[in-house]
């Protein structure tokens, strides 16, 4: 039966975003600078960094080799709606906050959680998505109930993911991974205990190999996922609001939502 952890995501439920309000220039910026938006429509295209390898939300299609999933496809409708093409630049998941405070990317498009530490640091748009975590172990695991029993286990996630990051608060021991696919192989193996990781991520997996000998035994409650873009680009984050607010009003959002992920998680 799955068990939820009622407190461990409640900040992320009830966080008000505030980030996308006030002038984009610090103040000892002279007027001839120019923000992130202005450049991004002079230039004429949007940069979006994201992995490329995390079924559904960004990843490879098997034949065609392009590159899709529900976040590509929500970030192009985004660099439609600001006037431009978008362009993908494909990196692994440590690189991509530190790509967007860098400037190499504009906006990471790659379901990236919304807590508290991560907004002292990055703007964010208002939320996309909603998302659950939930704990998976082996088919046979009976020892593994609830996300507390994970103390003194080992799992696999991203360095720097939430994932990781709770594992570790709870006391496991975390290996680092690239994509979900080796985190489930190493689990199926017997090499790790357990992994914390992306509901929907499980759901499309199980999808594609539907005996796979994996379980979710307790799973959170929903999480705000959102677009991080530079700390002090706020026009760039209202820009990215009004385009989040006319896919949602127009349906558009919850089409994309029901294609990719088989299902409207678009809301709380």
């Amino acid at each position: 039966m799955k068990k939820t952890l009622s407190l461990l995501l409640t900040a992320a439920m009830t966080f008000t975003l505030t980030a996308c309000s006030g002038s984009s220039k610090p103040a000892d910026e002279t007027e001839t600078d120019k923000t992130v938006l202005e450049t991004i429509k002079e230039r004429g295209y949007l940069i979006i960094g994201t992995e490329g390898n995390w079924s559904p939300w960004t990843y490879h299609d098997e034949k065609t080799n392009e590159l899709t999933g529900f976040d590509v496809e929500v970030g192009k409708e985004i660099a439609k709606a600001l006037g431009v093409e978008a362009r993908f630049e494909e990196s692994n998941w440590e690189s991509l906050l530190a790509g967007v405070k860098s400037g190499r990317f504009d906006i990471i498009c790659n379901g990236v959680g919304y807590d508290d530490e991560r907004a002292k640091s990055y703007e964010f748009s208002e939320p996309y998505v909603f998302t659950r975590k939930v704990l998976i172990v082996g088919k046979d695991n009976d020892t593994i109930k609830t996300f507390e029993d994970l103390k003194g286990k080992t799992t696999a996630n991203s360095p720097g993911s939430t994932y990781a990051t709770l594992a570790e608060e709870l006391g496991a021991t975390v290996q680092s991974i690239d994509t979900f696919d080796e985190t489930i192989t190493l689990l199926t193996q017997g090499r790790i205990d357990a992994t914390i990781n992306s509901e929907v991520s499980y759901l499309d997996y199980m999808t594609q190999h539907p005996e796979a000998p994996i379980k979710i035994v307790a799973e959170s409650e929903g999480e705000a996922v959102c677009y991080p873009v530079k700390k002090g680009e706020t026009d760039l984050c209202k820009a990215v609001n009004d385009a989040l607010a006319n896919l949602r009003s127009s349906g558009k959002l919850a089409e994309l939502s029901k294609q990719f992920f088989g299902g409207d998680i678009t809301n709380k």
